[in-house]
């Protein structure tokens, strides 16, 4: 169960690696910094931010024009949205996403290609290998206009002869200004806060401490992420339970919970609802969704407390349960300073810093990427004021956070295609209803990755009429079942959503069998898919 500590120094061996990789990692912070610094001397971050304001000037006038109660300039801006429009490209080029998300359900599980899927290197390798096959689609083949979102809207026209380099780097810009950078630097940020936080101890392993454990992370989940909710509470959950013989299904509620259901109350809960408040979802709009979040969490976590309590609990032997009960300790706490002061910075960074919202109380638009310029240097000074030897302990390491970027850097490049098909086509689908988008968002995100399948839904809702009110331009009641499948039915699989596997993996190394691919699937079917049955059912 414990980590192999070093008597000198009290942290695990092999830390001074790892103290080596953590003043690296200062020290890039560092150059980022000074580059923006500089960057922002010559005016480029504001020039950004000037002209997404611009450009949402612009198509509020269009829009207006579009009502028929438009000015002169509105006028001019609706003619001129009337050249050449946006086409989307043959369904064939989106078969790098397919194969991208292919391989991360299928290599896990395949024998010795597994071992070589394991190291990042191979990941970064496929996912890159795919990201050029569809940005040589866009460079050589595609011969119509598409559209830039970043630092505004634009059409971007191929090239009349020879290849489209402005088209492929209009793709890229999307994929990785846009979408890819605040997604992977808001990750990185949560889990390296997190990261140096130590939660240890051992308390007496009953049906109520670890629903305590369960509940309090679903709750921490919506307000540092999946990811920081999990990392931070799945070994002190192990350490009260080691003198346990039954854990499995404990570990198996935690993701549940923990790196799947808390999460939907604030865009930092989980990466799908972030994408969503880069699309101009508002910060607190989901903070609406607390009543099936209270349903879903609720239900869950009694039928875990019932299971623990009728079933597992009793079937302890007696000598570990009298062992527990003698070994049995309160639990500490270390790295609160700097860190929790930390994590309240990122959320208010994300809440306030959107370039294209002012800040409240003021007129001013944020600069282009000054919220993660901010994040950045939270994680700096995380890393520089925080204890080294309490990262050691918990087990930091840069692995896991290395993993999701190498991954996802592929997916937002490889997913374009399936983005600008859908803008073309998603009217067609015949999804309307938000209990449709709830199941259909929520059948892929549990054997795809949540964030890009909530992406997808998203933009599909975007193409629809709305019922009612709207956010984002999406029907409220949408945005509240794409939001809530993403979310709830990442749990489904091991492969729904990142933390899942990241805990199994912890869990494995501390000693517990857990459930194979499909033992944990006949866990979801069992206590989830009823839950999510009545919660669609009665809210959507």
């Amino acid at each position: 169960m414990h980590d192999p500590i070093s008597p000198a120094t009290g942290g695990r061996t092999g830390s001074p690696s790892s103290a080596r990789q953590s003043r690296r990692v200062v020290l890039g912070i560092a150059c980022l910094l000074a580059g923006y610094a500089a960057a922002a001397f010559a005016g480029w971050p504001q020039h950004g931010r000037d002209l997404l304001v611009r450009g949402q000037a612009a198509h509020a006038r269009h829009d207006a024009a579009g009502h028929g109660a438009g000015d002169a300039g509105a006028a001019a801006d609706h003619a001129a949205d009337h050249g050449p429009a946006a086409v989307a490209p043959p369904a064939a080029v989106v078969l790098p996403f397919v194969l991208l998300l292919a391989a991360i359900a299928i290599l896990p599980l395949s024998g010795r290609l597994s071992h070589w899927w394991e190291h990042n290197s191979s990941k970064l390798a496929v996912a890159g290998c795919l990201a050029v096959v569809t940005l040589a689609y866009y460079a050589f083949l595609h011969r119509h206009p598409v559209e830039l979102h970043v630092p505004t809207h634009a059409l971007v026209s191929p090239a009349a002869a020879g290849p489209s380099w402005g088209v492929a780097g209009a793709v890229l810009a999307n994929a990785i200004l846009a979408e890819y950078v605040p997604f992977i630097v808001l990750l990185f940020a949560l889990y390296c806060v997190t990261g140096g936080v130590r939660i240890e101890g051992d308390l007496e392993a009953t049906p109520a401490t670890n629903a305590a454990f369960l509940g309090a992370g679903a709750l921490a989940a919506s307000f540092i992420g999946t990811t920081g909710a999990a990392m931070l509470l799945v070994r002190p959950l192990l350490e009260t339970n080691r003198e346990r013989r039954h854990v499995a299904h404990t570990v198996v509620f935690f993701i549940f919970l923990v790196c799947n259901c808390g999460g939907c109350l604030l865009p930092i809960g989980d990466p799908p609802l972030f994408l969503g408040y880069l699309e101009g979802v508002d910060f607190l709009w989901t903070l609406s969704l607390w009543k099936p979040w209270l349903v879903t969490n609720g239900l869950v976590l009694a039928i875990y407390w019932g299971w623990d309590a009728w079933f597992a609990h009793p079937q302890e032997r007696l000598a570990d349960r009298q062992r527990d009960e003698r070994l049995a300790g309160p639990l500490t706490f270390s790295g609160l300073w700097p860190n929790v002061p930390l994590m309240a910075g990122i959320i208010a960074a994300v809440a306030v810093l959107d370039p294209s919202k002012t800040v409240p109380g003021t007129s001013w638009h944020p600069w282009l990427f000054l919220r993660e310029a901010v994040l950045m240097g939270i994680v700096g000074l995380s890393l520089f004021l925080g204890k080294q030897a309490i990262r050691d302990r918990n087990g930091f390491t840069y692995a896991a956070i290395l993993e999701v970027a190498a991954l996802f850097l592929g997916i937002f490049i490889c997913m374009q295609p399936a983005l600008a098909l859908l803008n073309e086509y998603g009217p067609r689908l015949g999804i309307d209803s938000p209990r449709a988008f709830f199941w259909a968002t929520g059948g892929l995100s549990a054997v795809l990755d949540n964030a890009p399948t909530y992406l997808v839904f998203f933009k599909t809702a975007q193409t629809l009429a709305a019922d009612g009110a709207t956010m984002a331009g999406v029907d409220v009641g949408r945005l509240a079942g794409i939001s809530l499948g993403a979310v709830f039915l990442g749990a489904m699989t091991y492969i729904g959503n990142g933390p899942n596997f990241m805990v199994k993996a912890i869990a494995e190394q501390a000693g517990v069998r857990m459930p194979s691919f499909f033992g944990y699937c006949l866990y979801s079917l069992a206590v989830l898919l009823p839950v999510f049955v009545l919660v669609s059912i009665i809210f959507l």
